[in-house]
């Protein structure tokens, strides 16, 4: 797996299946079984928007995430790339 760079092309794993909640969401990957929980509604919007925007700092930017903040949530971004829920996205 490469390293998580915020400024390449992400998209959810297709395995991954988004549920909504109230506090955020839940991810499930059916292919590996895992369980994550986003406990922040602007990632949810970040994980959601990458599969059209050109990079993971671009997908933040819509979703309304400062870039003083984005050091806390490319580390969130990264965790999911380490768990598969997040895949790089090639051309």
């Amino acid at each position: 797996m490469p390293a998580f760079d915020i400024d390449h092309a992400w998209d959810l794993h297709p395995q991954v299946s988004v549920r909504p909640e109230p506090f955020g969401a839940l991810l499930y990957h059916f292919g590996t079984r895992k369980l994550s929980f986003l406990k922040d509604r602007r990632l949810l919007d970040a994980v959601t928007g990458l599969k059209e925007a050109p990079s993971a700092r671009a997908a933040c930017a819509a979703a309304g995430i400062p870039d003083r903040d984005l050091d806390r949530y490319g580390a969130a971004l990264s965790a999911l790339a380490r768990s598969a829920m997040v895949v790089e996205r090639t051309p």
